[in-house]
């Protein structure tokens, strides 16, 4: 019998985590200015701003959509290395977006360059944390995206504010390029293929979307239309609320939140299951929404900060861990392109839908609204994913029943 290193701090997982960090500060970088960035500079409307932002999103849907397909073919390193170099020329087109439909072929772009890398950074993690410490171990490789989330928002306003927009995309560029570089030193995770993964004349669903992967990934993405949501309209709802400066501290708030959390959600999941923890993360996240709808200070925005960090901050990860605990190694690829694409499709959709509404409402009733979206995931995990977990959805490790 083969035994198998429970090791979860070794070279690969290091550096992909690295990888993955820089893919996603250059993500929350250009998120946190894009909308005012065409408000102030490209004078469009909130509503165009919010399809500029979530044309991003539509791009990495699609970049997953095929990658997620192929990525146990051809290798996750190879798919991670495509990935960061169009993300790195991507990042190059930035400079000379100085009309709107440019800006929206550039994010459109964008989207799909980062759709294949982040796809390549998370099954090279799926592939190389052993999967008795699946939950821990997304844990931790998360912990890069949410500390790219409190430094990536907090180092775009500032570099906007201080030497202007410009100034964002060279940081941008530059960051793409030690990305790839990065990405260089990962080694291709050696990965055991079932008799099942042998490739099919014509195109199926199958091969595009993992369906074990699919109820977690419903909830995830109506969590998804939500978060990212209030990621793009944060900031010009703090400076119309005279709240700049605690805006300013929101995701740093949200991130040092998350990151001391989401290692012991990790392992609860781990230890306990997921409804576990799933419930409160989702309670949590609905509480915070209407906390931020009734925010009237700093103290109050800072807050739901912290709980909307509690909630939605570790219901992402634990997602991710639920969705490829649920199918055989060889499907791990699949499943983590199919998590992400249902978050894509909400984030993709939601800041347009979200700024589209400001027209008829103002940001805390359109906040109090979204809380009562929050709630209603918690009656479809009820419903759609918990059952299915009774059914037993891990191959391996029995405790995740």
């Amino acid at each position: 019998m083969r035994m198998v290193s429970d090791r979860l701090w070794k070279k690969d997982f290091i550096f992909v985590t690295l990888a993955n960090f820089l893919i996603y500060m250059i993500f929350y970088i250009f998120m946190a200015i894009i909308a005012p960035y065409c408000v102030q500079n490209l004078h469009t409307s909130t509503g165009i701003a919010g399809l500029v932002s979530g044309i991003f999103l539509i791009g990495i849907l699609l970049g997953r959509l095929w990658i997620g397909r192929i990525v146990q073919e051809v290798g996750s390193k190879k798919i991670l290395l495509i990935g960061t170099s169009l993300h790195l020329l991507s990042s190059l087109f930035y400079m000379f977006a100085s009309n709107v439909l440019f800006l929206l072929g550039t994010r459109f772009f964008h989207g799909i360059a980062f759709g294949i890398a982040h796809t390549g950074a998370g099954t090279i993690a799926a592939q190389v944390i052993p999967r008795t410490r699946q939950g821990e171990g997304i844990g931790f490789y998360t912990q890069s995206q949410i500390i790219a989330t409190a430094l990536g928002p907090f180092l775009g306003i500032l570099l906007s504010r201080s030497w202007g927009f410009k100034a964002v995309f060279w940081t941008g560029l530059f960051i793409a390029l030690i990305g790839f570089l990065v990405s260089l030193f990962i080694s291709e995770p050696t990965v055991e293929r079932s008799k099942q993964l042998q490739p099919k004349k014509g195109l199926r669903l199958s091969e595009l979307i993992e369906y074990r992967a699919v109820p977690i990934s419903l909830i995830i993405l109506i969590s998804g239309f939500i978060y990212f949501s209030l990621m793009t309209f944060l900031p010009l709802y703090g400076k119309k609320a005279n709240l700049e400066g605690p805006v300013s501290l929101f995701f740093l708030v949200y991130a040092i939140t998350v990151m001391l959390s989401r290692p012991i959600s990790g392992r609860l999941l781990d230890l306990k299951g997921p409804n576990f923890v799933v419930y409160p993360c989702l309670l949590l996240f609905a509480l915070g929404m209407i906390l931020l709808g009734w925010a009237n200070s700093g103290f109050l925005l800072l807050l739901s900060a912290v709980i909307i960090g509690l909630g939605y901050g570790n219901f992402f990860s634990c997602g991710h861990a639920i969705a490829i605990k649920s199918v055989p190694p060889e499907r791990i690829g699949l499943a983590t392109a199919t998590y992400y694409i249902f978050i894509d499709i909400g984030s993709g959709i939601g800041p347009y839908i979200f700024g589209s509404l400001l027209s008829f409402m103002d940001y805390k009733g359109l906040f109090l609204l979204l809380s009562l979206v929050v709630f209603s995931t918690l009656l479809l995990y009820r419903f759609f994913v918990s059952r299915f977990l009774k059914g037993g959805m891990d191959h391996e490790d029995r405790s995740f029943k």
